[in-house]
């Protein structure tokens, strides 16, 4: 399943980080807990290169509590201040901005001696789409600013929003890149939500999710849809034993496994099936 999804507003949106780049002092760096490797855009580290940065791990409530520690260390490690956070809540939310200010703090104290007194901090936000830049923002700001929807390419200009007094955040739209040369990546971005529905084969990517599911938490498949589940069990096999035990069936008794193949990605995507992380350090 060869998954590519490069809009012509991605493109416009790498050309505007670059020219605002120069206008920020912080880039805050969202990224969904459930896959922090595959959900990483390669070129922001080119288009924000020389910047103070901040790596938020949002979603954090969906994905698994372990290794949510496991994959703070590992951006921490490489010299990013990293946070944990759910932008639904507002959970962690107020420790980007005291982050940003810490980053900050030397050079406020130099323009304040200076004689400035109101000095603010400009930071920029990025990540790939539907990772929840624009509800981070409106949580933040504590009023409903950037335009906001569970899919997808919502925003498709920059906004620049006024946080507080001595703070402001500036959205933009998310961006992919234009090829994934890992076909893994493809299915982990579109099982997570960053790629439209409608350019999918539902069918086959949840095929795919539970695959990778039953690779590292067969358990919460189980659990999840009350089914027994035998090593030798294909994707296929697990999928029409979770349709027949929903009473997803059609006509002649077949099970709807495209019904449950809905079911599976959407059921993965609000972790009913459990908080699951798609990959490790």
């Amino acid at each position: 399943m060869n998954i590519q999804w490069y809009p012509g507003h991605m493109t416009k949106t790498k050309k505007l980080i670059a020219q605002n780049i120069s206008l920020v002092d912080v880039v805050i760096e969202l990224l969904d807990a459930r896959i922090p490797s595959s959900g990483r855009n390669p070129d922001i580290d080119v288009l924000c290169a020389g910047k103070k940065r901040i790596v938020v791990l949002n979603k954090a409530d969906l994905a698994d509590e372990g290794l949510n520690i496991l994959w703070k260390n590992y951006y921490a490690d490489l010299g990013f201040e990293t946070l944990l956070a759910d932008s639904v809540s507002g959970k962690g939310l107020s420790d980007a901005v005291k982050a940003a200010e810490s980053l900050m703090a030397e050079k406020i104290a130099v323009q304040k001696a200076k004689g400035r007194i109101n000095v603010t901090i400009r930071a920029m936000i990025v990540g790939i789409p539907n990772v929840g830049k624009s509800t981070f923002i409106n949580k933040t700001a504590g009023r409903s600013i950037a335009k906001t929807a569970d899919k997808p390419g919502v925003t498709k200009t920059k906004q620049w929003i006024k946080v507080k007094n001595g703070f402001e955040l500036m959205d933009t739209p998310g961006i992919l890149w234009p090829k994934f040369d890992d076909e893994a990546a493809g299915i982990k971005l579109a099982a997570t939500g960053a790629i439209r529905d409608e350019i999918l084969d539902i069918y086959t990517l949840s095929l795919r999710l539970i695959e990778i599911i039953s690779q590292i938490k067969p358990e919460a498949l189980k659990e999840r849809y009350k089914i027994e589940i035998v090593k030798e069990d294909t994707a296929d096999v697990i999928l029409e034993k979770i349709a027949r035990k929903r009473g997803f069936i059609k006509k002649g008794a077949e099970a709807d496994c495209e019904r449950a193949a809905i079911t599976v990605v959407d059921e993965f995507r609000s972790a009913k099936i459990g908080r699951i992380t798609l990959e490790k350090p």
